[in-house]
């Protein structure tokens, strides 16, 4: 393949509603149009049981129900879809860059739909710790956790993936479930030997000096203990805006959101945000996929020189 034939039209970050809809709108557009997804259990709509106030429905379906119809629709108008963790990107020049740990993805125009499922602080020692043993990451940070024990907290998908992930890695791997029972009990993952999976136990507080030493768990009886460990990967349902990736290359709000325009421009010639990581006032999946679909049609004009309305994306 030439050089020409590995760079995409349009590359998506996010595979929600939002990103799906542009990817939709941009491929049916005769775009070439790659998303790159984390995972299809990881975004906020999959964690919802029932949606039935989306246009066109005609009963209820789970939030993964939805998103497969519109992965779905996506690839049959042409829009490839890969699953990967984005942990950089290059936005400067004509030609942008999305970076994942398995290789980079070239376009000529990147629309960001990373939804907002970051997290705000909500254990003990969490924000002290951020970036000394607290981590979001698991592929970002794993490296730096060889032959050390680290725990993931949470009890979805993606958390017993990382988890997975840092078994590579890290010498013995707590997986803190404050529930019962994971949401998958059979993933391949469950099988790595230096895994080991704690059901119904809290995380209290994060503690240790220059860096995390032990953490402190609470089981159903209500019975303290305490982990010595060195690295904790926090999954955990939230509403900060996923924009960790970008490390600065995107102006983003007091609230560490991305500020677009109306239009769904960012300062950035070629970059557009669409959906939660705007953080839109009213966050309902039929509004992410209309940021979607006018981040797609921008994204198109601005790939064609069309002429457009010029909107000042401060305003």
């Amino acid at each position: 393949m030439s050089g020409e034939d590995n760079i995409y039209d349009v590359l998506i970050i996010g595979g929600g509603p939002a990103g799906l809809s542009a990817a939709q709108y941009a491929s049916r557009s005769k775009l070439k149009t790659l998303v790159v997804d984390k995972s299809r259990t990881a975004g906020a709509l999959a964690y919802s049981s029932h949606i039935e106030n989306y246009p066109g429905l005609t009963r209820s379906v789970s939030g993964r129900e939805l998103l497969d119809i519109f992965r779905e629709q996506a690839v049959a108008f042409g829009a490839e879809v890969v699953e990967a963790q984005v942990i950089g990107v290059k936005l400067d020049g004509d030609i942008k860059e999305v970076l994942t740990m398995e290789g980079g993805y070239k376009g000529k125009s990147i629309i960001i739909a990373t939804g907002s499922m970051g997290r705000k602080a909500s254990m003990k020692g969490e924000a002290e710790f951020l970036g000394r043993g607290v981590s979001y990451c698991a592929v970002c940070d794993a490296a730096f956790f060889k032959d050390k024990v680290v725990c993931v907290i949470g009890n979805s998908e993606e958390a017993v993936k990382e988890a997975g992930y840092l078994t590579r890695f890290a010498s013995t791997v707590y997986l803190i479930s404050p529930t019962p029972k994971l949401k998958v009990e059979d993933h391949p993952a469950l099988t790595a030997q230096n895994l080991k999976v704690l059901h119904g136990t809290t995380v209290t507080a994060i503690e240790g000096g220059d860096a995390v030493e032990k953490i402190r768990l609470s089981d159903e009886a209500k019975k303290e203990t305490e982990l010595p460990l060195s690295g904790v990967f926090v999954y955990i349902h939230g509403s900060k805006p996923v924009v960790d990736f970008l490390y600065g290359t995107v102006p983003l709000t007091d609230e560490e959101c991305i500020d677009a325009n109306r239009m769904m421009e960012t300062p950035i010639p070629g970059v557009f945000a669409a959906g939660d990581v705007r953080c839109t006032e009213i966050r309902q999946v039929v509004t992410a996929a209309s940021d979607g679909a006018i981040a797609a049609l921008s994204a198109e004009k601005f790939l064609h020189h069309r002429s457009r309305h010029k909107y000042d994306w401060g305003k």
